[in-house]
């Protein structure tokens, strides 16, 4: 499946149970599509929705709303059928908004380029949690759900734990000498795998965060921008030379390269029933 957006997209996300793809493109707009697998997919919903670029996109509310965030600094909610405004939060951070993730049912995080992050209750419309984790840009984060914890990565060359129990920062890695991109929980929560600007990946053990268990550096020196996990002993990879590759972790072999967008950095993967979709 191949959707031509005619503007550079930052982020994808599928909806959770119906054939919906939402992209958010460099010019602040939100792009909703219906795909099948033996047609043309088709627009359903184009909403201008930041005065600047949408660097992410998220459903939300068991996929009854599109969560999105741009560095206008604001973060706003999207009616999936309609196209309407669900809430705007137009100075939820003080910096631009780089990511956004979902943790329960009605809790969601976003990371800002000044390295800070909330947590948001989307039933309140509020913030519940705040961490001043890290001095450059979000890059990524994934959530540890039976632990409550939220991984991120920064430009900062960090990794970062955050405890939202308790509402602090519990761990944080020693500079790695090297932005960290991306971020995976691998091999049953014991380990995390973060993807670096100069094409290394780093594995650190849980528990064991201040610096890596492992180094793989056989890949390239091309960026990891996006890493999204296959199963606990695979992970896919997006690098700033559009190559798409099979990775195995643990032990660290490149299986094989399964796409490439030409000279086309990957900006992002989306995972659609255990097939992968990248821009």
């Amino acid at each position: 499946m191949e959707i031509s957006l005619g503007k550079l997209a930052f982020d994808i996300d599928f909806h959770p149970s119906d054939n919906l793809v939402a992209a958010g493109l460099i010019t602040g707009d939100l792009h909703l599509y219906r795909y099948t697998p033996d047609s043309t997919p088709v627009r359903m919903l184009e909403v201008h929705a930041h005065t600047e670029s949408c660097r992410a996109a998220r459903f939300i509310n068991g996929g009854r709303a599109i969560l999105t965030g741009s560095p206008d600094c604001s973060i706003l909610a999207t009616d999936v059928e309609t196209g309407s405004t669900i809430a705007r939060l137009d100075d939820a951070h003080e910096a631009a908004v780089n990511r956004l993730i979902n943790l329960t049912e009605s809790t969601v995080a976003s990371g800002d380029d000044e390295g800070c992050i909330k947590v948001w209750d989307t039933r309140e419309r509020s913030c519940c949690n705040s961490f001043n984790a890290h001095e450059d840009y979000i890059s990524d984060m994934t959530f540890v759900s039976d632990a409550m914890k939220l991984l991120a990565t920064s430009g900062d060359g960090t990794l970062s734990v955050c405890n939202l129990r308790r509402n602090k920062v519990q761990a944080q890695s020693e500079f790695s000498e090297d932005e960290l991109l991306s971020v995976v929980l691998m091999k049953n929560g014991r380990k995390v795998v973060c993807g670096s600007q100069t094409g290394v990946i780093l594995l650190y053990s849980w528990g064991c965060f201040k610096d890596c268990s492992d180094r793989f550096t056989d890949l390239s020196s091309n960026s990891i921008d996006a890493m999204l996990k296959l199963d606990e002993d695979r992970i896919i990879t997006g690098s700033e030379n559009g190559i798409i590759n099979l990775v195995g972790i643990l032990p660290n072999r490149v299986i094989q390269p399964i796409a490439e967008h030409s000279e086309y950095p990957v900006e992002c993967l989306g995972n659609i029933q255990s097939l992968p979709l990248s821009i």
